[in-house]
Parts: C-alpha cells; sequence; structure tokens
C-alpha cells in the first residue's frame, strides 16, 4: 500500500510541476465500483476468485501533453487483511513533431509482502478524429518483483475510444491493450507466466446514464500474464460517479 500511495504522490508532484503557463485544455475523474467476474474455465486453471474493488482514476491535458492514473483497492469484499492495492500514472510530453510524445508509465499491484512495479518508457502518439482517438505506444520495459528486478524487453500497446449517441442515449466503446516482448527468461521463470510474449487489456461499452452517472461492461483478457501461463479472461460490472 505504501508504495502505491509514493507512486501516487509521485504523479501529485509531476502536476504540481507544471510551469504556471501551461495552460489547462481537459480534465476527468471519477469514483467508481466494480465487480469482476472470471470465467469458468479461468477459475478452474488458476484458482482466481471473483473480487469487487473501488478505483479513483482521473486524467487531464495541457498545452504540454497528458495525464492520467488510477489507485484501486481490490478483494474489498473480503475485509481489510485481504484487501489488494494497485496503482497506475502515466504522462505524455510533447516532442513538437507533430503528435509524438514522450511517454511513461508505472503500474504496481502488492498484497501484503507481495508485490510487482511494471515501468515502461518510450514514445507515444496521439490520433484523434470526430468522436474517437487512438494512442498507441512503445518503449523500454523495466520490472520489480520477488525474483527479478531489472530490465525486462519491451512493452508496446494502445489506448482507444469512440464515442456515438444511439436510442437517445450516449455511449462510448473503448479498448487499452498491452503487449510485452521479450521478457527475460529469469523473469519467466520466476512469474510463472512460461512465455516471453503477452497479452493484456480490456474491450468495454459504457453508457453514459446522466452527466454524472457512467455504467458499463468490460471484457478482461490475459494471455501469458496474471502470474499464469495460458488465457484468462473476465467480465467486469461497473458503476461510475464522475465529477
Amino acid at each position: 500500500m505504501r508504495k502505491s500511495l509514493v507512486a501516487l504522490g509521485v504523479v501529485a508532484a509531476t502536476v504540481a510541476a507544471v510551469p504556471a503557463q501551461a495552460e489547462y485544455l481537459y480534465g476527468f475523474g471519477n469514483v467508481s465500483v466494480n465487480y469482476l467476474d472470471w470465467s469458468n474455465g479461468t477459475e478452474n486453471r488458476s484458482g482466481k476468485e471473483d473480487f469487487l474493488y473501488l478505483e479513483l482514476e482521473g486524467g487531464a491535458g495541457f498545452t504540454w501533453g497528458e495525464l492520467y492514473g488510477f489507485f484501486d483497492l481490490e478483494n474489498v469484499q473480503d475485509g481489510a487483511g485481504e484487501t489488494r492495492a494497485a496503482s497506475k500514472g502515466s504522462i505524455a510530453v510533447k516532442t513538437g513533431l507533430d503528435e509524438l510524445r514522450v511517454y511513461a508509465q508505472t503500474y504496481s499491484t502488492e498484497n501484503g509482502g507481495w508485490h510487482v512495479r511494471n515501468n515502461v518508457l518510450g514514445l507515444s502518439y496521439n490520433m484523434s478524429g470526430d468522436g474517437w482517438f487512438f494512442n498507441p505506444f512503445v518503449g523500454f520495459h523495466h520490472t520489480n518483483t520477488a525474483g527479478f528486478v531489472g530490465m525486462n524487453g519491451g512493452m508496446a500497446g494502445w489506448v482507444a475510444g469512440y464515442n456515438f449517441n444511439a436510442f437517445g442515449e450516449s455511449f462510448m466503446v473503448s479498448n487499452w491493450h498491452e503487449t510485452e516482448f521479450a521478457r527475460k527468461d529469469g523473469y519467466v521463470a520466476a512469474s510463472g507466466e512460461s512465455d516471453d510474449l503477452t497479452a493484456n487489456g480490456a474491450i468495454a461499452l459504457w453508457w453514459n446514464a446522466t452527466d454524472t452517472i457512467t455504467t458499463g461492461v468490460q471484457y478482461r483478457y490475459a494471455e501469458n500474464k496474471l502470474g499464469q501461463s495460458g488465457y484468462d479472461n473476465a467480465v467486469i460490472y461497473t458503476v461510475k460517479y464522475n465529477f
């Protein structure tokens, strides 16, 4: 938990360090209640159990680039002794070369004495149009976890979204995806994920019921990730309060 709070503190310090002349362009924030329901096949293969989690999420755009972050409390249905913490922060700084950014992200999850932190440093590119965006990235990957600390190949991925109206209502389809590649043999052996190539992400349909309430269903997927080999999948049911 302490490391996750430190990571969020770094993100907050970065925001505080933005020059006063940097123009604020947009921002969003929400708190949500989420229920993750693993498929029967995933539960049978891995012993994973369904869980409830709470999330605080936010992001902002400035004339110099973008910030994004979230903090999760997972497995809250089992009480404080069983709760896990997860957090992510990212920053994309404009290079002045069209929509190319210098990109960095950090993700960590912790449960008692166990932890894993993945850091990425590389480049991203922003593409957008009328109601849609697609932002790919690629970078060097560093991992810190039990049994392995060091450079760990690379990571590539994207975030994407499309806003549309149907039946007089506002909707959005979104997708985030990450692929790790050329991971070190030492990490693969320590993690139990058995391959140097992974897939990890979610596809979601969101209904903006009001300005403040959003509900959604996400299809969560992972291959050679989340501490095991093979394919994991789940459905996540979400209710957000937007502020």
